[in-house]
């Protein structure tokens, strides 16, 4: 194993995503990206809508749409602590149109009722995961 890998694990709630050694990865800061290599100082920051970008040990890169969570860095061990993740190639592409679709409905529509917060993240997430999918 090459020297400049550490172990990156991403796990969400109902499962662990990814547990192997990277060379990188780049995660969606609430105050901007960020990109974390070996030996990187500790580190604890919450990510948000976006993307997690990783070289995995033999120098491929995996893309995942997050809906948010946390990371943790340290002694060259990464946890990423996601409410959501889900490898660009395993996106339901049909789902996350149907899911910006209800979004935009509910904005347009703009009920009394509507919760405007909750549909405007809603299509954010499904933004999110179309442009990870590459749709």
């Amino acid at each position: 194993m090459p020297e400049k890998q550490f172990r990156l694990e991403i796990v969400t709630p109902t499962k662990v995503v990814f547990n192997d050694f990277v060379v990188s990865f780049t995660a969606p800061g609430t105050l901007g990206s960020f990109q974390v290599l070996y030996n990187h100082a500790p580190l604890l920051s919450s990510i948000g809508i976006g993307e997690v970008k990783l070289v995995d040990k033999k120098g491929q890169t995996a893309r995942y749409a997050t809906s948010g969570g946390f990371v943790e860095v340290r002694e060259n061990k990464a946890m990423i602590l996601a409410e959501t993740a889900e490898r660009s190639d395993e996106i339901d592409v049909a789902r996350a149109e149907a899911a910006r679709d209800r979004a935009l409905k509910r904005l347009q529509e703009r009920k009394s009722d509507t919760d405007v917060l909750r549909a405007r993240a809603a299509l954010a997430r499904a933004l999110n995961r179309l442009r990870i999918a590459g749709s």
